[in-house]
């Protein structure tokens, strides 16, 4: 049955242009980029003007009148060094031009959501996440995509009568990247990482993300209580840990959804390390990096403390690979790319993410290998 593609256009802000360039590579070499009709061009530029005030205007080149529109933007650290309060500023300034030239629909995809950690409301405080996602539905954006958002609970601030959000998991990424780097075998699995590996969480919040990791793999589960000062931002007073197993000899892996300043995971790695008498391993999904994250990793590294560090690409990192040369990064713009062609063609999007289980693509990575 011949599935038809919607009319899309892809789009970015200056923040988000290299990434967006990589999704759109990663839509060509699709095997069903054939459904596209021939000539099917679904790029589109922007161009921004910016006045001697600091005010800034942002231009449209391409008409998008009844399409849908996949945006693709960012926050945090990005190839131009813009700054977060401008590619918000940009990004706000871009939503507006497409809804005055009749976008059908305004998809924003936002890999790492910067404000995502702005999200409570148990202080007098302001609450960034809310600002964020109040000021686009407030200028008409349908539908929102990210990847791992820092809490569960964030997403209960979204109306889906209004948008619609789609916090995507990162989970198969970083569960198939350890499979092709680390388990040589369906027996090493069994024999050597269900016996000899343990994945630990960096706070309690941070649970389930490091019990998916353990179930999936058949591990045991370490999860560090951390208790974060109340005066003093990005700060920890102390670490406690908990585990049914001992950690001598055991092969670690620290889990989160980001690392900031590091602290945190500098101290937490030092303790794991102590105790297991071998460095450990961090896969976490969005690479933050504020100072000093990088001189503290670096720290790490040297120290014989850490043995891997594996990062997504949710973040921009070509600005500080060089000083964190063993840093591995895992792409995301293939999963962008069928994210994006499966909403043009109405599919679920659960049928679009699968749920990956390390046992079965292993035996099947063995079986693909006998047949060949």
């Amino acid at each position: 049955m011949l599935i038809m593609v919607r009319p899309f256009l892809i789009l970015s802000t200056r923040s988000c242009k290299s990434y967006a360039e990589k999704v759109v590579e990663a839509l060509k070499s699709n095997p069903e980029h054939l459904l596209f009709p021939q000539g099917f061009d679904y790029t589109g530029e922007l161009s921004v003007l910016s006045f001697a005030d600091g005010e800034l205007e942002v231009t449209l080149h391409r008409s998008v009148r009844g399409k849908t529109v996949f945006l693709f933007t960012s926050a945090a650290r990005n190839p131009g060094n813009l700054p977060v309060e401008l590619c918000k500023l940009e990004l706000y300034h871009t939503i507006d031009v497409l809804k005055r030239s009749q976008a059908a629909e305004i998809i924003v995809f936002e890999p790492y959501i910067s404000c995502s950690r702005s999200d409570r409301t148990t202080r007098r405080n302001s609450v960034g996440l809310w600002i964020h996602y109040k000021t686009l539905i407030s200028l008409g954006v349908d539908h929102l995509i990210t990847y791992q958002l820092h809490s569960d609970k964030s997403k209960t601030m979204f109306d889906p009568c209004i948008c619609s959000i789609d916090d995507v998991q990162t989970l198969s990424l970083l569960q198939k990247y350890l499979c092709d780097t680390s388990i040589p075998s369906h027996r090493d699995l069994v024999e050597n990482v269900r016996e000899n590996w343990l994945f630990c969480s960096v706070d309690a919040g941070g649970e389930k993300l490091a019990r998916k990791f353990a179930e999936s793999f058949g591990t045991q589960l370490v999860i560090a209580h951390k208790q974060r000062s109340t005066t003093k931002a990005n700060t920890v007073e102390c670490i406690n840990l908990l585990s049914a197993v001992p950690f001598e000899g055991k092969e670690i892996w620290i889990v989160d959804d980001m690392i900031d300043t590091g602290g945190s995971i500098y101290n937490l790695a030092r303790e794991l390390s102590s105790k297991s008498g071998k460095p450990v391993n961090i896969m976490i999904v969005h690479p933050v990096f504020s100072p000093p994250a990088i001189d503290r990793i670096t720290e790490l590294k040297n120290d014989g403390v850490l043995a891997r560090l594996v990062v997504c690409d949710t973040i921009d990192t070509h600005d500080i690979a060089p000083r964190i040369d063993f840093m591995e990064v895992i792409g995301s713009a293939d999963l962008s790319a069928r994210i994006t062609l499966g909403i043009s063609q109405n599919r679920q999007m659960a049928d679009l993410i699968d749920v990956f289980s390390p046992e079965e693509y292993l035996l099947s990575r063995e079986e693909s290998k006998r047949r060949h």
